[in-house]
């Protein structure tokens, strides 16, 4: 994933300086990987890569999801590419130190910093470590934040338990997502999310209200 992350990276138009600036910096870290460096580059990577949308080749979003399944980059910008990147240059040896350094990032992430941890999900190291986080990112107001976990993310299909996945289409109809790019709606349908679901539109029906678009679709 990193090499396919990286190539990517380079594909970009202007991308030169981006490519130059991460290589550096890769290089020092593994001379001295100081965690430090690590937060450092993380933090600054807007200000070197740049923040423009990318171009992705039909051919690249095949390749990402051949390596894993349902990940995908669509609409992302460079210094989000960047950061998810950066992200898997951490070496996942030592599960707490991996799991303790990228925690301390969602502890203390700005907002576009957040989207990209969110967005890292399902190719960080130690999936079940994360599912915290990303329960709490659900739970959260921060569209970008919930979209970035919600929308063609693998993760939540992969790893929620089916409370935490029905709390998730539930906040997904909550807040206008278009819940037809959430991985897995189909797949992880459930009796308990339908009845929700059902109570829900009746509820609405009765206040004179319109549907979510694709509602019934689950129930």
């Amino acid at each position: 994933m990193s090499q396919t992350l990286f190539y990517l990276i380079e594909q970009q138009a202007n991308s030169e300086k981006a490519v130059t600036y991460l290589r550096q910096q890769t290089e020092a870290f593994q001379r001295n990987p100081q965690v430090a460096t690590f937060y450092r580059v993380f933090t600054a990577m807007p200000r070197f890569v740049g923040k423009q949308s990318i171009d992705l080749p039909a051919d690249m979003n095949f390749a990402l999801k051949r390596v894993r399944s349902g990940f995908s980059v669509t609409g992302w910008t460079l210094d989000r590419l960047a950061r998810v990147w950066w992200l898997l240059q951490l070496p996942a040896d030592d599960k707490s130190f991996y799991v303790n350094t990228i925690g301390q990032l969602f502890k203390a992430g700005e907002l576009n910093e957040l989207v990209a941890l969110y967005s890292a999900l399902p190719v960080l190291a130690y999936p079940d470590a994360w599912l915290f986080q990303a329960t709490e990112g659900i739970r959260n107001n921060i569209a970008d934040v919930q979209s970035a976990i919600m929308i063609n993310n693998p993760f939540p299909a992969d790893y929620f338990d089916e409370a935490s996945w029905n709390q998730m289409i539930l906040k997904a109809f909550f807040t206008d997502k278009d819940v037809t790019q959430i991985i897995g709606l189909d797949e992880r349908k459930n009796a308990r999310l339908a009845q929700t679901l059902a109570d829900y539109a009746a509820e609405r029906r009765a206040a004179g209200r319109s549907l979510p678009a694709n509602i019934e679709r689950l129930t």
